[in-house]
């Protein structure tokens, strides 16, 4: 917890926040969300704008209002459906326990009577899933959590459906060891249930009778899912008597002066508990408010139906209080509850009074997210632009739960950033030093700002590959380190006023420099070993082999022979698109084609085939065994494959996609080489031998998890997004271990500015999204189509285009699976070779999500991050505890020999399709007679 919340460290001046509470409601922030105005509403509550407190969003008021009284509710704040996280930041005590409460009433305020979905968090960890199920009912969550940071935000992100929005947001400070846990820099606690017993009225109890203005919910006020089954006998009393509170968590007054008793002997209850089975915080309060008699006696046990374990010694109110009128609070600080929890208190027999229960509080563990590992650089760096940027007052961590928009980071569990984009954001004053310790930046891109001073020492960014300055006002000379970074394939420098010797090291690996625009820096030719690409100005000149030679576009030096430098001169004519192609390729390794005969054996064994052409083992020198892709394809659109493959590979690194090790050019041959993945693809395993088909339904649960990671890195991890274009179960490709990689990148594109990408259709039929077809727009949605038949194969076994599996006039395996599955009969769909025993609510959760998948239109599909979040719900029902040993026994006896399979799909069966529309709907085209 301490990286993550630490994140807002020097956050501090974030927003001005001057707010001071006032001395009435010390260490309280209530914020009216959308509000305009500061006011005090009936009970004494100071509410405040939320104007200064968060980056983005609209005001808006509301168009149905209810019951609720305060003007706080009259009005909310919503924010974009997007990718990104809007944070509340607020000032806190550290090592201080606040409870954090958040009000959501729609109102029907954006006109739609469409219900909004959408995630909140406290910092990097994720804290609910609001849920909005009509307009005129509030949802109100609460949290306890130590703040471990002098700032504490909340934000709202991954809306599903309709907008995030808020309508009030609340912060109370607590005093000393209210609600300590034992564990709570792991786990904050997410209230479940806060109860009133014996209320006399159905308002809830707050401030001012509770200092810490906690909600006591009436337990008057039955409403559905709530709190039911009440014992027969169950009465209420009350006193007005003083009740001494002040210890453990300090119950107000008011609340323990009512309870129920069990008249007949008993009091029973049942709670249905919001997202539990989860380990719960949970305590009773007790007080005795009735005069007994001498001869009178209340004792009684806590029963719970099935949980023995629970039962407590003997409770004695007025024994264990140490008196009448003062608080008893037993409870369990950590206990494993179900989601429909039944518990009731039994006298005993020596009793003569039945079981009191004046109030009751329970609260689950939620697990506190381990944040950016880059969280305080980044804090410290966004605390010097504040108050004058508002891309510097995004709040929260920079990549958890979503990335700040200038942000990217990776998808470990603890990430690190790894680009960073502040193009034209007219950024003054030197670089941040910050910038310069963040080890795991690859892309920093500072273009098209003031910045002025020197470039800083950045030899700590050890992966740093594209450096992009141009367009400002630096000066001095280029740091010797630049050269020193060990992927660095492009520094562009010009329109500075930079000065010097560009250092010789720039010229020992193949980058792209491009320093026009720089009177001041000149470059000395000193033996350049590799292809450089150095764009210059028409009006500069550079020193070259002790010759001045005036540049036009581009120079390219290519070492040909020891001492042989050729020096060619790119003309208008001449199209620099061919020299950039030449230096995309030259990013990645390039074998020679002796290396690929010696590790092929001369091509000797064919693993193989696909649209590509022929796949070949092979084992290098060094002992690592690869899969060759042998290009047939030498048609323009083959070569645009090839090029696109090693040009997008070179880029991309994820542990769930296909390790790219390098390509090789020569002698008319293009080959591609990948690491060997020894369990072939995916689609064998489904529809192979019978000895090589996974069986496990929680193994087929794991692949697909592993590819939903990988196209998740894609989707969201990739500046731009990466589309994959040609996802099947041929494409996901399994190692020794059978954890699965995606593969084949021959057709996948970037996203353009986040929105689609037109082009002709490509694609493999079964997997082809239908509005992509018909429109000619492709978008990552079409990906989740894809995915989402994938998920269909995973269930049922079956391929996506069938003439026999589907029964009579169905060829389709999403038609035929939603016909089941919106009937409600999942066993139709079954893979019947699969292992017995596995939960059929995991089932029934992968179907639901992979029909979202392949929504007919792209607005309607899940991200793939929701995609994945449902997979990993699903695979925690399948590891259940009774689940464990038989799920350890299944995985090893899954691992198949290392038998040589295929890098690439059969050439019989999905071979690529260009298709041009026609005029054919998507249906049409499914049904044409051969097509496969």
């Amino acid at each position: 917890m301490a990286s993550a919340f630490a994140a807002a460290a020097a956050l501090l001046l974030f927003f001005h926040l001057q707010l001071l509470p006032s001395a009435a409601q010390p260490g309280f922030i209530s914020l009216d969300c959308g509000g305009a105005r500061d006011h005090t509403d009936a009970i004494g509550i100071q509410w405040t704008s939320d104007a200064s407190f968060v980056s983005g969003g609209q005001a808006t008021q509301l168009l149905v209002q209810n019951s609720m009284q305060g003007q706080q509710f009259t009005t909310v704040r919503y924010f974009p459906a997007d990718n990104r996280k809007y944070c509340y930041t607020m000032n806190v005590r550290n090592r201080t326990r606040y409870l954090v409460r958040a009000t959501f009433l729609y109102g029907n305020f954006d006109n739609s009577n469409v219900y909004p979905k959408f995630d909140i968090s406290l910092g990097a960890s994720p804290w609910s899933t609001i849920v909005i199920d009509d307009a005129t009912t509030p949802v109100v969550e609460e949290a306890i959590i130590l703040a471990a940071a002098p700032t504490l935000s909340v934000c709202l992100s991954n809306a599903s459906t309709g907008q995030p929005f808020i309508s009030t947001l609340e912060l109370r400070q607590f005093n000393g060891s209210l609600y300590y846990t034992t564990d709570e820099a792991r786990f904050f606690l997410a209230l479940s249930a806060r109860i009133n017993f014996g209320a006399e009225s159905n308002d809830s109890v707050r401030y001012p009778d509770d200092p810490f203005d906690r909600i006591w919910e009436s337990d008057s006020v039955r409403r559905a899912n709530y709190l039911v089954d009440v014992a027969p006998g169950t009465e209420r009393i009350s006193t007005t008597k003083p009740i001494f509170v002040s210890t453990n968590e300090e119950p107000p007054e008011k609340v323990m002066q009512t309870a129920v008793v069990g008249q007949d002997g008993s009091l029973n209850y049942r709670l249905d508990l919001e997202g539990f089975p989860a380990n719960a915080w949970g305590v009773s309060y007790f007080a005795e408010i009735e005069d007994l008699a001498p001869n009178e006696t209340r004792k009684f046990k806590l029963d719970v139906p099935g949980m023995p374990a629970l039962s407590k010694p003997t409770v004695d109110v007025e024994e264990n209080a140490q008196g009448k009128y003062r608080l008893y609070e037993p409870g369990y600080t950590n206990l494993s509850l179900p989601f429909v929890f039944s518990f009731g208190f039994k006298k005993t027999n020596d009793s003569s009074k039945g079981p009191i229960l004046n109030a009751l509080e329970i609260y689950k563990y939620v697990q506190i997210t381990i944040g950016s590992q880059d969280a305080n650089i980044m804090a410290s760096m966004v605390s010097r632009y504040s108050g004058e940027a508002d891309w510097a007052q995004e709040g929260g961590d920079p990549c958890l739960p979503a990335s700040w928009s200038w942000v990217q980071c990776s998808s470990e569990d603890a990430p690190r950033v790894f680009s960073i984009t502040l193009s034209g954001k007219n950024i003054k004053g030197s670089i941040p030093v910050e910038l310069t310790k963040l080890s795991g930046l690859v892309e920093l891109r500072l273009d098209g700002n003031s910045f002025s001073g020197q470039i800083p020492d950045f030899s700590e960014c050890r992966n740093l590959q594209y450096i992009h300055l141009e367009n400002n006002q630096l000066t001095g000379e280029l740091p010797p380190s630049l050269g020193d970074l060990p992927n660095l394939k492009e520094l562009y420098i010009q329109n500075n006023k930079l000065s010097g010797q560009v250092p010789k090291s720039l010229f020992k690996r193949s980058i792209i420099l491009n320093f026009s625009g720089n009177s001041g820096l000149r470059m000395v030719n000193n033996g350049i070993s590799h292809t450089i690409i150095i764009i210059c100005a028409v009006v500069g000149a550079i020193v070259l082999l002790g010759a001045s030679i005036g540049c036009y576009f581009c120079i390219c030096w290519r070492k040909k022979k020891p001492h042989e430098d050729t020096v060619v001169i790119a003309t208008p004519a001449k199209k620099l698109g061919s020299y950039f192609s030449e230096v995309a390729t030259e990013s990645a390794h390039r074998f020679s084609l002796s290396e690929i005969e010696d590790a092929t054996d001369k091509f000797e064994r064919r693993i193989g085939s696909g649209g590509f052409g022929i796949v070949y083992y092979g084992k290098l020198a060094d002992g690592r065994e690869i899969a060759v892709k042998l290009l047939t394809n030498d048609s323009y659109q083959g070569i645009r494959e090839f090029l696109n493959e090693v040009t997008l590979l070179s880029r991309i690194h994820h542990r769930h996609l296909v390790t790219f090790l390098g390509y090789s050019q020569q002698d008319g041959k293009n080959i591609l080489v990948y690491e060997f993945m020894h369990n072939g693809t995916l689609k064998e395993h489904l529809r192979g031998a019978d000895n090589d088909k996974i069986t496990s339904w929680l193994k087929r649960l794991e692949i697909a998890e592993d590819a939903a990671k990988g196209i998740e890195y894609l989707h969201t991890g990739c500046s731009p997004t990466i589309i994959h274009r040609d996802l099947k179960s041929s494409n996901i490709l399994l190692d020794k271990n059978m954890r699965a990689k995606v593969a084949d990148f021959g057709l996948s594109k970037p996203a353009v500015d986040g929105s689609h990408v037109s082009s002709i259709v490509r694609g493999t039929v079964g997997y082809l999204d239908p509005e992509y077809y018909i429109s000619q727009q492709l978008t990552e949605k079409s990906d989740i189509y894809s995915f989402g038949v994938i998920l269909l194969e995973l269930i049922s076994g079956h391929e996506p285009i069938s003439n026999d599996n589907f029964g009579l006039n169905c060829r389709n395996i999403v038609a035929w699976a939603r016909s089941h599955i919106e009937s409600g009969n999942i066993h139709a769909i079954i893979d019947q070779s699969m292992d017995r025993g596995y939960d059929l609510q995991s089932v029934w959760k992968i179907a639901e999500v992979a029909i979202m998948c392949v929504k007919p239109k792209g607005a309607q599909r899940p991200p793939i991050s929701e995609v994945l979040k449902e997979i990993q719900d699903a695979i925690a029902i399948e590891r259940g505890p009774q689940e464990m040993q038989r799920t350890t026994t299944i995985q090893q006896q899954l691992l198949v020999s290392n038998s040589n399979r295929s890098m690439a799909d059969s050439s019989s069966v999905n071979h690529h399709l260009d298709l041009e529309h026609n005029g054919e709907s998507f249906d049409e085209l499914l049904m044409r007679p051969g097509l496969r």
